[in-house]
């Protein structure tokens, strides 16, 4: 995991976006960043595999980096894991085999639920889907580690089993057990639109009758005085905004993937072919 308490070392720190196993693309973007800045570090916003043609070469990249990289989990991650524990079938989309017909299989699925949902790095809060509007800066990292401790115990796959489900679709703090770990992960790695109350809506949003807003303009949103750094919404693209950085700018769509410099916001992007035709 990456350092927090040295100043300088964060100075070369890249945040990117979701990368969905390809690697390909994740390995030009590194040359390109370490052509001029040889102490570059990394740091992943989720959604690391799945749909992608490289999904293990993906993880076991990643994973090489050692403390030079660190990531928070995404959607698909979680996903991975629970196909892997029998808890979801995969979609004809998944590009998931590689992963679980791979001899070092096990080894990846545990160092990959021993990630972290949030992490606090250099005043920028990094998370793979949103913050729901009710949380704090420190509430959103407290919340995180509840369900990093589910992920990193013994009965993890227990917890993956109830993981899924949209309700509750609003955070209290009043939940407890299943229903709260749920809330938390759904927001931090599922969220897109949410009503004005900041309640998620989180399947068939252009269903709802009431006026959906997209996570980080409910209004009163309580971490909205620090940085937020996200991924996981390929559709609005790159996002560059004073308290928001938004780096899904559509790798897996034939988009390109893209890395910000946290000091200064430098951006760097590289193209990529389509992979997969939106709603497929």
């Amino acid at each position: 995991m990456i350092s927090t308490n040295n100043s300088s070392a964060l100075t070369s720190l890249y945040a990117i976006g979701d990368l969905q196993g390809c690697a390909s693309q994740l390995e030009s973007l590194m040359e390109k960043v370490l052509r001029e800045d040889a102490d570059a570090r990394w740091f992943f916003i989720g959604d690391l595999v799945n749909r992608g043609p490289r999904s293990l070469d993906t993880l076991r990249l990643i994973r090489r980096l050692g403390e030079r990289a660190s990531c928070v989990l995404g959607n698909h991650d979680l996903h991975l894991l629970a196909v892997a524990n029998g808890i979801r079938k995969t979609s004809r989309s998944d590009t998931l085999d590689d992963i679980l017909q791979a001899p070092d299989r096990d080894e990846l699925l545990d160092w990959l639920r021993r990630q972290a949902l949030a992490q606090w790095i250099d005043g920028h809060l990094l998370v793979h889907a949103g913050v729901p509007a009710q949380w704090t800066q420190a509430q959103t990292l407290a919340l995180a580690s509840e369900v990093e401790t589910a992920l990193r115990g013994q009965d993890w796959v227990d917890f993956l089993r109830e993981m899924y489900g949209n309700a509750p679709a609003r955070w209290d703090d009043a939940l407890t057990g299943t229903e709260r770990l749920r809330c938390i992960v759904n927001g931090l790695t599922r969220m897109r639109l949410c009503t004005a109350d900041g309640s998620m809506v989180l399947k068939n949003p252009e269903e709802s009758a009431q006026l959906l807003v997209p996570w980080f303009d409910v209004p009163g949103r309580l971490s909205a005085d620090v940085t937020v750094v996200y991924g996981h919404w390929s559709a609005r693209g790159l996002t560059l905004r004073p308290n928001l950085i938004g780096l899904d700018s559509g790798c897996l769509w034939g988009g390109q993937l893209s890395a910000v410099r946290l000091s200064d916001r430098k951006l760097v992007q590289v193209s990529c072919p389509q992979f997969q035709v939106p709603d497929e």
